[in-house]
């Protein structure tokens, strides 16, 4: 095994970011969280959509009027470590209450994330003083500083009307609908991006899209004016993880491609250097691997899935798979 100083000085990578929400960056950040404890990469953010809906953070999103926490709290227990410390708080701040009082459903971290807030009146202020609590590896941003809401345009969200148009404003209603998104829209469309975010991605080396909910999780970075511009501008090599089954609602009967060409609809001018994908996600993996070169980005295809079955990435095969094309670029 290559020792980790001679890994470090062979990499072109020291900072990486990842873009994304809920599970499908979880996974993502799992994976980067093992290269920087192997020196791969020195510096790790999560860049975190900021639209749920629904569940605790809805509901306080809801009554405070504060940014969802969600998605913020599933990306800072990911960069948990696997010691003592870090695991035994990645716990705490995933643990859901259960009875049958209002606490009911909530989540300990949407929690100390709002109370953090509003002590400090800084949103950026409070995920690191979060971050520093939890030992995380990396930073924990927003994409954005207000509360958004995402529509789609779909066609056939009403089967007896299969040919219709007609607009799912949500991002859970978005992820559950029927028919077919055609496009994603934000509510306000021109939002303010995280200033931070917004560096993290320009002085980053590498940045990574996905996997996860594609229209609700993923594209919706791409409609934030300041963000688009920073990843079309950036230097950095842009990574897209591919989903390993397409996703009910949002994404049935896409092809592999499919995932592509919605990305490029939205952001065109977007330059991909990879796109990583399991062997399993491919029924034809010759004319992906041709798409993905008329895109001008490589395949790469690696074992990443979890392998019992579930559409799950594995954070420690997505790890060597990141490991392959940081060091090998």
């Amino acid at each position: 095994m290559t020792p980790p100083a001679r890994r470090r000085a062979a990499a072109r990578a020291q900072s990486a970011v990842a873009l994304g929400g809920g599970h499908g960056l979880h996974a993502s950040l799992q994976a980067l969280r093992r290269l920087v404890a192997d020196l791969t990469v020195d510096e790790l953010a999560a860049v975190v959509t900021v639209a749920d809906n629904g569940g605790s953070s809805g509901r306080l999103r809801g009554e405070f009027g504060v940014l969802p926490p969600g998605d913020l709290r599933m990306a800072l227990a990911a960069l948990c470590g696997d010691d003592a410390w870090g695991d035994t708080w990645a716990r705490v701040v995933q643990h859901r209450f259960a009875g049958d009082g209002e606490m009911r459903g909530h989540v300990v971290g949407n929690l100390l994330i709002v109370a953090l807030w509003e002590l400090l009146g800084d949103h950026v202020d409070a995920l690191d003083w979060m971050g520093r609590l939890l030992g995380a590896s990396g930073r924990v941003l927003p994409m954005a500083l207000t509360p958004m809401d995402i529509t789609a345009e779909v066609r056939g969200a009403d089967p007896a009307r299969p040919d219709e148009l007609s607009t799912v404003r949500g991002q859970v209603e978005v992820a559950t609908t029927l028919g077919a998104i055609t496009s994603i829209a934000l509510d306000p469309p021109e939002p303010a991006a995280c200033p931070e975010a917004v560096a993290a991605i320009r002085a980053s080396d590498w940045v990574v899209l996905g996997p996860g909910s594609w229209f609700s999780s993923v594209i919706p970075h791409l409609m934030v004016p300041e963000l688009r511009s920073a990843l079309v501008e950036t230097g950095a090599r842009v990574v897209v993880v591919l989903n390993l089954v397409a996703e009910a609602g949002e994404t049935g009967g896409f092809a592999p491609e499919d995932h592509l060409v919605a990305l490029w609809e939205h952001a065109p001018d977007l330059i991909v250097h990879t796109v990583l994908a399991d062997p399993r996600s491919l029924p034809d993996r010759e004319g992906f691997a041709a798409a993905v070169a008329s895109y001008g980005a490589r395949l790469v295809v690696a074992d990443v899935a979890v392998g019992d079955g579930t559409p799950r990435h594995d954070p420690d095969k997505l790890a060597e798979a990141f490991r392959t094309i940081v060091e090998g670029d």
